[in-house]
């Protein structure tokens, strides 16, 4: 009597996957991603304006048109349905992703005025144009438009929950412009955005973007805050400063602020925050002060 092959389906032969086939084809994209993160995380802890627009051009280049890494209305999608993909081939992505929340759990929306690629874009933009080229939106206008990117958010998750449709997220955000990828009238609407970018700072980021608004929802569990003094509730210096409206007197609006670096940079400015000012002030007062008898 024949006896059966101890292995009649050739199991035995496979090749085993290991962790070196895992992580040998995504340890050069994890190895620069981190670097990335690196240099974001060092050019928002010195407050270098120098590091911030090379971190810009980082997030532009690599970032943006190399590996289209953005945080997309998709993503969410993709928790809502509990569809996120494979962990262990998709190591970079989890990174990036999982640095988007904490840091922004820890710092608030650090990932919209650093990692962006897109909000780098407008950023960039607006630093490189000339002043006269912009129109201030007034204050009131301002507070208001605001919420039109959380009436967008609520909007498109609705839409999403009864469709299904993933395609919607073309119609909300031009992230797709870094995959080079788009209908004529896309990139026709993107060239109409991009030209209203340049009379109004960052328009899309501050005004209209659902994934800043998710993001700035998360915010309010950030951790750190920024500081301020006792005179900022008089001063209006950071207010007026603040190119995202993210300021109110002593209260900074965590659902709109970036972390651009602005207002700190100004308060820790001996010369022009009027706390230092008033510090150095009365130091002078008393060193002027005439000394009283001994008796």
């Amino acid at each position: 009597m024949m006896q059966p092959a101890a292995d009649p389906w050739g199991f035995e032969d496979a090749a085993v996957e290991t962790w070196g086939d895992i992580l040998g084809p995504q340890a050069l994209d994890l190895a620069l991603l981190a670097a990335f993160i690196a240099l974001a995380m060092v050019s928002f802890s010195r407050k270098s304006v120098a590091l911030k627009f090379v971190t810009f051009a980082a997030a532009i280049g690599y970032m943006g048109f190399a590996k289209s890494y953005l945080i997309s209305i998709t993503n969410i999608f993709s928790v809502i349905d509990l569809n996120l993909p494979v962990v262990k081939y998709n190591l970079a992505w989890y990174l990036f992703f999982g640095f988007t929340i904490v840091s922004t759990m820890l710092w608030g929306r650090l990932y919209c005025g650093r990692v962006c690629a897109y909000g780098a874009l407008t950023q960039t933009l607006d630093a490189v144009l000339p002043a006269w080229t912009r129109v201030e939106v007034p204050r009131a206008v301002e507070k208001r438009a605001a919420w039109i990117k959380f009436g967008l958010l609520a909007g498109v998750l609705a839409y999403y929950l009864i469709t299904r449709d993933l395609l919607v997220y073309q119609y909300v955000e031009p992230f797709w412009m870094f995959g080079l990828f788009g209908t004529t009238t896309m990139w026709v609407a993107l060239g109409a955005l991009l030209a209203a970018t340049l009379v109004v700072r960052n328009l899309y980021c501050r005004f209209l973007c659902p994934v800043g608004a998710a993001l700035g929802l998360l915010s309010y569990l950030t951790v750190f805050r920024i500081k301020r003094w006792s005179e900022c509730d008089t001063c209006r210096i950071c207010q007026k400063a603040c190119q995202w409206g993210a300021i109110e007197g002593p209260k900074i609006l965590m659902t709109e602020c970036v972390r651009c670096d602005d207002c700190e940079r100004l308060y820790a400015d001996t010369a022009r925050c009027p706390h230092w000012r008033i510090i150095d002030y009365n130091s002078k007062k008393i060193a002027v002060l005439p000394l009283l008898p001994v008796r």
